[in-house]
């Protein structure tokens, strides 16, 4: 099977298939690491949020829509999605570390190196063998349909790490829309934020700060973990 990194995107199904969507996606994390990576101090916060809200949707819309059609019509697909859906919470559980610690402290660069390190890891893994896989057992109107709900989730899921929600349905389900309402605000405030100080800022980071404590406590509710495999519980690692 190729990996769809080396596919056209007729061979992928075209335009509007899962496989073209998820190759995209890939192909602009790729730009913005490289960007990370050299920016400085003051630069990381821009790059970071427009990396959360590629990764996050992204991420969610597998687990909703793509990771429960493969458990279903692959023999092995339990295990080969959940060594995805593992890296997918190491990834909120950096991001959630990152949050604590501020601009500029030496702490930040491995934590930052290892990010990078695990969403080239989970690409990579997609790329050579989840979706070759997929790919294999569906022909290109059924790659077509998934693209259409992959998208419709991907535009209304979260877009921050979230690492105690479960990985799978029902539980991630049940957490997207109040979740995908509160990280949106969020991203609209810090956006303001990172765009340039001014007399505003403290109340501003006051607000994002507000945001982010009031989405910890929802995601903490017991409902939004019904469904998580314990090897990719908060801490499991």
């Amino acid at each position: 099977m190729d990996s769809i990194a080396d596919q056209t995107v007729p061979e992928l199904g075209g335009r509007l298939s899962v496989l073209t969507r998820q190759k995209k996606d890939h192909v602009e994390l790729d730009r913005l690491l490289r960007q990370l990576e050299g920016a400085g101090a003051g630069g990381q916060g821009q790059v970071l949020l427009r990396i959360h809200r590629l990764v996050f949707p992204h991420a969610f819309a597998e687990e909703a829509v793509l990771w429960p059609v493969m458990r279903r019509v692959l023999p092995d697909g339990h295990e080969l999605t959940l060594q995805v859906e593992q890296e997918h919470q190491e990834v909120n559980e950096l991001v959630t570390d990152l949050e604590a610690v501020p601009a500029g402290d030496p702490a930040r660069a491995p934590l930052l190196e290892r990010l990078a390190e695990v969403l080239r890891e989970d690409v990579r893994d997609e790329e050579d063998e989840l979706l070759p896989r997929l790919q294999a057992v569906l022909g290109p109107a059924r790659l077509r349909g998934l693209g259409l709900a992959w998208e419709v989730v991907r535009r209304t899921a979260p877009t921050r790490a979230h690492p105690v929600v479960a990985r799978r349905p029902p539980g991630n389900v049940v957490a997207a829309l109040p979740l995908s309402v509160l990280d949106r605000l969020r991203d609209l405030v810090d956006g303001i934020v990172l765009r340039g100080p001014g007399r505003g800022e403290p109340v501003l980071r006051a607000v994002s700060t507000g945001l982010g404590g009031l989405a910890h406590r929802v995601e903490h509710l017991p409902v939004m973990r019904r469904g998580e495999d314990p090897s990719t519980g908060r801490g499991s690692r």
